[in-house]
């Protein structure tokens, strides 16, 4: 038994890039920022604070729903899996990058323009990227 998940809460860096593919599948990127927050330790050392960035992919009705709603700076709950993949550069050189296949996203934002309400923000949740047939 294997587990690959990944559950991230962050900001969103870039204004997501969408597109289609064949039969009309949507994908979408964006890169996601999480902070660790600065803090000092018992011995007064101080540990800065640290952000990582995420390279987040979605899909099909995930994907539109990206495109219509988060921008950048919106705070979202990511959850997926790593995938990793490799490719040739210019000069011949092997690159990896390791990005989160989302299925499942929470917006933390409220939306733009909206009043402050008590109500929950919508989550989305997409069918596993590995399925064959466009939702």
């Amino acid at each position: 038994m294997s587990l690959n998940k990944v559950m991230l809460i962050g900001n969103v860096g870039n204004e997501p890039e969408v597109r289609y593919v064949e039969q009309g599948v949507a994908v979408g990127s964006f890169r996601l920022a999480t902070t660790d927050r600065a803090y000092t330790m018992q011995n007064g050392t101080q540990v800065p604070e640290r952000t990582e960035w995420h390279n987040v992919v979605v899909w099909r009705k995930l994907a539109e729903t990206v495109e219509k709603y988060v921008h950048k700076g919106d705070k979202l709950y990511i959850e997926g899996q790593l995938r990793t993949r490799t490719w040739d550069d210019r000069n011949g050189v092997k690159r990896y990058t390791t990005e989160v296949w989302a299925d499942n996203m929470e917006m933390l934002s409220a939306p733009r323009g909206a009043q402050p309400s008590v109500a929950p923000a919508p989550s989305v949740q997409d069918a596993p990227a590995s399925t064959d047939a466009p939702f």
